[in-house]
């Protein structure tokens, strides 16, 4: 793994890229070039661009870098809108981080299919990271969305909600070595 691998985190629905500082901070820590970038407050489907327009106004990787294409992802909402971009636009990245997936609305579980449509379009590998008791993401489901990546991976934690703030380190550690075994 290269000092230039780029990670680059999206936040949640109601935040900004403040809000990623720790995991930007904790992944650079690891040895990674991670960045939060802010995305409008609209529907997932509609705010792709802006997480396009971010990546495009990042400065280039150093040129012929194998590591040029980011790993994208975010945070709930910042990590839907970048797997929303990774199905239509497979070259957009070469790897998806998802702390704490939104596959539902909170008491909504029967809408998580339309939240996970689009998984089968999705070819690079994905690893998702969440809490076992997030309102958002029932954990029996969020393991069957999961079946529906060609490459995805989950690692939960137990009676955790929709933050990973009591386990950050713990999934940061996951995260790094997920991306160390990218390449």
């Amino acid at each position: 793994m290269t000092a230039t691998t780029r990670v680059v985190l999206a936040h949640g629905a109601s935040g900004t890229s403040a809000q990623m500082q720790p995991h930007v901070a904790g992944l650079r820590e690891r040895g990674f070039d991670a960045q939060a970038i802010d995305l409008p407050k609209r529907r997932a489907e509609d705010a792709v661009p802006a997480y396009v327009a971010a990546l495009a106004a990042l400065p280039p990787p150093p040129a012929g870098d194998p590591a040029a294409r980011p790993v994208i992802g975010g945070h709930s909402y910042g990590g839907r809108v970048a797997s929303l971009l990774a199905a239509t636009d497979p070259g957009a990245c070469r790897g998806l981080l998802l702390f704490s997936y939104p596959l539902h609305r909170p008491g909504g579980a029967e809408t998580w299919p339309a939240r996970s449509s689009h998984f089968g379009r999705i070819g690079c590998p994905v690893l998702l990271l969440s809490g076992e008791a997030d309102p958002f993401a029932r954990i029996d489901l969020l393991r069957e969305a999961v079946g529906l990546l060609a490459e995805g991976r989950l690692i939960s934690w137990p009676r955790l909600g929709h933050g990973l703030g009591p386990v950050l380190d713990e999934a940061l550690d996951a995260a790094a070595e997920w991306l160390r075994e990218l390449g």
